[in-house]
């Protein structure tokens, strides 16, 4: 069997492929990217080797980032905000069997444990933007439009054990953000407040404290015997 490259496995082997950043959103302007985001789900020989198939792939297109089914799957079951954000991408461009599958598994990556990785993940960007305001005087003001809305999408997941990414009646107000039209210490006094109603919300969250590890790797063997199977009867 014959490696195939990066580029051939997202072509190839995709099983989930969605559009995210702010078209996804709902925060997209004139001249906003398109951020494509997948899941492969590479064949199984390929793991039999020790060259192991790689975990993600940036490209073949620009803005675009692909992670290897069980990588994705790891990060998920860790609460990562990005991956599990993909998940729940209004914006679905491609999926399969599988990928239904991995969708319909959504709630079960969902836990109590994202409320210390969406309030960490935010409180590492916000030291970012206050280097910013030391060095130039301003932060980024999408940095910290993006930083907002992360923190509010996860008071919110806390608090309903759902996780919407679209901004909704939200959007102008971020947008102000954006545009510097807020002023910094404003930013600052919003993001003190979202932190504190995500500490909050983690008491009396309806998630559970752990996510479902056995649900998902049920999902994972079950995807790699089914690639197996394939190949042995494509082989044959």
């Amino acid at each position: 069997m014959i490696t195939p490259s990066g580029e051939a496995l997202v072509r190839d082997h995709t099983v989930y492929s969605c559009v995210m950043g702010s078209r996804a959103f709902g925060l997209a302007t004139d001249g906003s990217d398109t951020d494509l985001r997948g899941v492969y789900l590479a064949p199984t020989p390929l793991f039999w080797r020790f060259d192991k198939p790689p975990a993600h792939v940036e490209g073949p297109a620009d803005e675009q980032f692909s992670w290897e089914l069980e990588r994705f799957c790891e990060l998920a079951l860790r609460a990562n905000p990005n991956v599990l954000e993909c998940l729940h991408s209004p914006l679905v461009e491609r999926t399969d069997a599988t990928g239904r599958e991995l969708l319909s598994l959504r709630g079960a990556f969902l836990s109590r444990q994202a409320h210390g990785t969406f309030v960490r993940y935010a409180l590492g960007q916000r030291k970012k933007l206050e280097a910013d305001v030391r060095l130039h005087g301003a932060p980024r003001w999408k940095h910290a439009m993006h930083l907002l809305r992360l923190l509010t999408s996860g008071r919110d997941l806390l608090r309903t054990g759902e996780l919407t990414i679209e901004v909704g009646a939200a959007r102008e107000g971020l947008l102000a953000v954006k545009r510097g039209e807020v002023p910094w210490p404003e930013v600052e006094r919003r993001m003190a407040r979202l932190a504190e109603e995500n500490d909050a919300a983690a008491t009396a969250s309806p998630l559970p404290a752990e996510p479902d590890r056995a649900r998902i790797e049920d999902f994972l063997i079950r995807a790699r015997r089914a690639s197996a199977l394939a190949w042995e009867g494509s082989a044959g």
